[in-house]
């Protein structure tokens, strides 16, 4: 049988690893945008509207039950 504890530990690592791997992909979008707007360079329409589908498909996972 497998030991409970460790299901539950090994299940918080999951989360924890994959929360971190979410976190660094939005901070890279978030820093690749900000790079270009500190440039002067402007950012076209699609692309922030791409950022917007992202954070919003994320939120609507994350809130999922």
């Amino acid at each position: 049988m497998d030991d409970p504890r460790e299901a539950v530990q090994s299940a918080d690592a999951l989360v924890a690893e994959v929360m971190q791997t979410l976190a660094t992909t939005f901070a890279d979008h978030k820093q690749a945008l900000e790079d270009q707007w500190s440039r002067g360079e402007q950012v076209d329409t699609e692309g922030l509207r791409m950022a917007l589908r992202h954070y919003r498909s994320f939120f609507h996972r994350l809130l999922a039950e």
